[in-house]
């Protein structure tokens, strides 16, 4: 059983984990992991701080540069949300911004739980090159929006 944790020091050291991704050292960021901590995004998990390390990795991989723009934040017991958006640099040095969020359980002031949300079609607009990827591309965000716009 741990001890409560302070939600101002919560929020701190998520605000910490932030910045430490926008500085892109990856040995830091892991450091903000619990060690049998769990990432969920796109329908994946990943497990531990060899999870975490992969994610980040795979995140500069897809993303030069990577800054974040609060929107709301909240604090609940243990629980850090934030939305957010996400400006990003891609490698061909098209810029991308995605409103995301993102929930972290945290155990004594080190992440246990990460989950992100957010939408691929963000990104799939930005990384169709050809003209069949565009179209495609194009085509799904009409249809998703059919009946709303």
């Amino acid at each position: 059983m741990h001890q409560e944790q302070d939600k101002d020091r919560i929020r701190q050291v998520a605000m910490d984990f932030d910045n430490a991704i926008e500085s892109k050292n990856i040995d830091h960021m892991v450091s903000f992991f619990a060690d049998d901590c769990e990432i969920e995004l796109m329908g994946i998990r990943l497990s531990g701080k060899d999870g975490a390390r992969k994610w980040l990795e795979w995140l500069f991989d897809t993303l030069v540069e990577v800054k974040f723009k609060p929107v709301i934040i909240m604090v609940e017991g243990d629980t850090f949300f934030e939305e957010f958006i996400l400006v990003g640099t891609l490698p061909n040095g098209k810029t991308i911004e995605s409103k995301q969020s993102e929930v972290l359980v945290y155990e004594d002031y080190k992440i246990k739980s990460l989950r992100v949300y957010f939408d691929r079609l963000d990104f799939a607009d930005v990384v169709a090159e050809d003209f069949i990827s565009r179209k495609i591309v194009k085509t799904l965000i009409s249809r998703s929006l059919k009946g709303l716009v």
